[in-house]
């Protein structure tokens, strides 16, 4: 059995560390050893675009392209960390299954245990729960994002209401209504608009997008 290891965080400021100890504690507990280095992305599991992902799976095909009998397995720490789309990853999961690679997820045992070799009934038992488990892990981990984005959605939506958020789908810079006092002072002429954004630490770009803000809307 040959072995791969893949890790993946959604966002750069996420650390990978955690993921990857939890690999390297397993396959040195049951004295695996990494065909290569744990394969790793930081970006969204909304799809399968992901650079070390897809060399990670030529990998694997080039390697089955040289021996179709080789078998292998790929180690993931929670399924999430393949993806989010539950049907992405049961798709990806089918396309694994098909090519004889096993998965095997750390926070499903079940995964880890060999199956029988022969056909008995116990290794179908064994593989319908595996399938099992997959699919409600999956149907979990599409959840968790949609949970994720409604949450992000109702707060943005608060911060707009309290004019926290701009137009344009932005984190304000400033509190608009400070804005708009000394901009006042721009159009009565008391200041001149350099003088503004250096007063209120604002760039160049900010302060015209809060001018074309305030003129379109007025008092």
């Amino acid at each position: 059995m040959l072995y791969f290891a893949y890790h993946r965080t959604s966002t750069k400021e996420q650390h990978l560390d955690r993921g990857i100890s939890e690999i390297n504690d397993f396959v040195t507990k049951e004295k695996i050893e990494l065909v290569s280095n744990i394969y790793t992305d930081q970006q969204t599991g909304k799809n399968f675009n992901r650079p070390f992902y897809d060399k990670m799976i030529q990998d694997m095909a080039l390697i089955k392209k040289v021996n179709p009998n080789e078998k292998i397995a790929l180690i993931l720490t929670e399924l999430d960390r393949l993806g989010r789309n539950k049907q992405l990853i049961l798709a990806e999961i089918r396309k694994m299954q098909d090519k004889g690679i096993r998965l095997m997820i750390l926070e499903i045992p079940t995964t880890l245990t060999e199956l029988p070799k022969d056909s008995s009934i116990a290794s179908m038992i064994m593989e319908t729960i595996n399938n099992m488990l997959i699919e409600m892990y999956a149907s979990f981990a599409q959840a968790e994002i949609e949970k994720k984005e409604k949450r992000q959605k109702e707060g943005i939506a608060a911060k707009k209401a309290r004019g926290e958020w701009d137009d344009y789908g932005r984190p304000r810079a400033l509190d608009f209504e400070k804005f708009v006092k000394e901009y006042k002072r721009v159009l009565k002429g008391d200041i001149k608009p350099t003088e503004c954004m250096k007063l209120l630490n604002i760039t160049k770009p900010t302060y015209y997008r809060y001018a074309k803000e305030y003129n379109i809307c007025g008092d």
